[in-house]
Parts: structure tokens; C-alpha cells; sequence
């Protein structure tokens, strides 16, 4: 039986696994064989939104035509960017990230990752982090209409496990994952490992602030409902 009635949603990227540079550096390289020059920075502070989105937004400040083609062979570009280096081995789970799942689990806190990759860059993910997506619940950009900052993921997340979002607790790195959780009226923690400043996370929204899955699991306690 559950422990209490809180469920843990969690982003993915920056979250649980150590991505978000490589994401960077993967849409870093799509967009330069797309004809747009972009710094890294300015690439990185889009990272945890959907990737529709953070494009549309891209093509926008560069002033350059918005094409649905073009849009398409960006996604795929990264796409296959960010694959060559997950299976290069660079794509791993953050500190603490499996002992914090593991904790959950045995504790009977229902847990879900709710994420705005596509599935194809999130199983190499879920492959790093020994996440099986038949046994857990996980919500890509596929499976719904809109990602973050709109709260449809994390919805849809917490619907499959059977639990209302108001009584969620959702996780992320991104200033767009505590947005989005607002936006669902969950509460929203702040994790330092996707490279956003604590008062950037709290501003968004974020009511505690921790450095990454060990150290949360380490003040557990803190934001977990007692039985």
C-alpha cells in the first residue's frame, strides 16, 4: 500500500540524468548545419522546454524564416546528435538519482518521470538510469499535446498513476518544469543540476532548492509526506 497520498513526478533530463550539456551541444550542432549560429549559452537556456517550442523560439530571435521543414530536420538533427553521444557513453544518472528512485520505491511513494524529449532521445536515457517504461510510468513529448512550460506532462503523468496532480510533488532542474508545475498547481522542487541558479528556480516557483538527487535524498524527509 502508498505510503501517504503524494506522488513524486520527475523531469528527466538534468533531473535524473546527467544530459543537459549534451543536449546543448547536440542542438548546437543541428543548428549549425542548418545555417543558424547560436552561442551554447543562449541554446542552454532553453533546454527544458519543448523542443517545438524552444525552436520556434530559436528561428524567432535569429530572425530567420520559420519553416515546418526546417523545424523537422532540426528535431531530427538533434535527434541523431544527441544519440551518437548517449551511446558514446557520456549520458549517465545523476548522483544519488537510483538510490532516490530506490528510496521511493520501497517507501510505496508512487513515482512517475514525465519529460519534454521525444521518447526517441529519452530511452537512451531511461536505458542509463534502468528505468523500464512498461513497469513506470513515462510521459514523453509524444503523448501529449503540448510540453513544458504547459503542464500537460506532468497532468497526464500523475493521471497514470492514479493519483490527483494537486497532491503531486514535481521535480525538475529547469525554470520550465516549475512553471509547468504551477501551471498544474503541484508544488515544484528545484534541483541545481541542469545549471539554473537557485533564485532563477525559486522565482519560477520552486519552494525548495536542492543540489541534485543525493542531496535531496538526503533531506528526504523534507519533502516527503511522513506515513
Amino acid at each position: 500500500m502508498p505510503r501517504s497520498k503524494t506522488a513524486f513526478l520527475f523531469d528527466l533530463d538534468g533531473t535524473l540524468v546527467d544530459s543537459v550539456y549534451q543536449h546543448v551541444l547536440a542542438w548546437k550542432e543541428s543548428l549549425d548545419a542548418e545555417g543558424i549560429d547560436l552561442s551554447v549559452w543562449r541554446i542552454h537556456r532553453k533546454i527544458g522546454m519543448s523542443g517545438g517550442l524552444f525552436t520556434h523560439i530559436l528561428l524567432r530571435e535569429t530572425g530567420m524564416e520559420i519553416t515546418h521543414d526546417r523545424i523537422e530536420r532540426l528535431r531530427i538533427g538533434h535527434a541523431a546528435a544527441y544519440g551518437r553521444l548517449a551511446t558514446a557513453g557520456s549520458v549517465k544518472p545523476l548522483p544519488g538519482a537510483k538510490a532516490l528512485l530506490a528510496w521511493l520505491t520501497d517507501a510505496g511513494i508512487p513515482w512517475g518521470i514525465a519529460t519534454s524529449g521525444r521518447m526517441e532521445t529519452a530511452a537512451h536515457n531511461l536505458e542509463a538510469l534502468g528505468v523500464d517504461s512498461s513497469k513506470v510510468p513515462v510521459v514523453t513529448r509524444d503523448q501529449v499535446r503540448h510540453a513544458k512550460p504547459d503542464p500537460d506532462l506532468f497532468v497526464t503523468c500523475a493521471e497514470r498513476l492514479g493519483m490527483d496532480i494537486r497532491e503531486a510533488v514535481v521535480l525538475g532542474d529547469s525554470i520550465w518544469d516549475m512553471l509547468a508545475a504551477q501551471r498544474a498547481r503541484s508544488l515544484g522542487i528545484g534541483l541545481l543540476s541542469g545549471g539554473y541558479g537557485e533564485n532563477e528556480l525559486e522565482r519560477a516557483g520552486a519552494y525548495r532548492v536542492f543540489a541534485d538527487p543525493a542531496d535531496l535524498l538526503l533531506h528526504i524527509d523534507e519533502v516527503a509526506a511522513r506515513s
